[in-house]
């Protein structure tokens, strides 16, 4: 049996990723330790673009994620943490991420990108203390705010939960305060 016949048979001829049938291909895992179908996946061409490409990622596409990261499949499982890796300061990513099991071998396999590329880790947010923030993790804010553009002040003392990072600038989260969506400075926020 060839590989794409395995594939097919194994994955019922839809993309492991997302379930669609619209014309499956082959998607090779990079750094992946095995060959033949053990290291590949079949993915949908709009999966195995937006894998391909970082720029056409689109979050929503990637909540199919919550279902095959439950896969058996060792590809599959590497696949679905590295997408949500990607996308854990979208906040719901994290949840998948902490309820997400895998054989040691296979995180290694999946964090195999991170050592190839440590580019990808080079911006710290920290909060006024210096403590490292991340996505998901709430703050308080240990100073007024007013925020540009609006009438609002953020007072001292509000909690905000939830934060999101910016990815191109270490100084900037963005959470909720009162209802609305702001950016914030992190020499302005202590961690909870």
């Amino acid at each position: 049996m060839s590989v794409e016949q395995e594939l097919f048979q194994r994955s019922g001829s839809k993309c492991e990723l997302c379930n669609s049938t619209e014309d499956p291909q082959i998607y090779e895992v990079p750094e992946s330790p095995t060959k033949g179908a053990d290291s590949v996946i079949l993915a949908c061409n709009t999966c195995k673009e937006q894998l391909e490409d970082p720029e056409k990622v689109e979050a929503n596409h990637w909540r199919c994620l919550n279902d095959s990261m439950w896969s058996t499949v060792p590809a599959v499982q590497v696949v679905a943490w590295r997408m949500l890796s990607k996308l854990k300061n979208e906040g719901w990513p994290q949840d998948l991420l902490d309820m997400m099991y895998m054989e040691e071998d296979v995180k290694e396999w999946a964090k195999a990108t991170e050592v190839a590329n440590p580019a990808a880790k080079t911006i710290v947010h920290r909060d006024s203390n210096g403590v490292i923030l991340e996505a998901g993790d709430s703050v308080v804010l240990i100073k007024d705010l007013k925020v540009k553009g609006s009438s609002m002040v953020a007072k001292q003392g509000t909690a905000v939960r939830r934060i999101s990072l910016d990815h191109e600038n270490a100084e900037y989260i963005e959470g909720r305060v009162d209802g609305q969506q702001i950016v914030i400075i992190t020499q302005y926020v202590k961690k909870l």
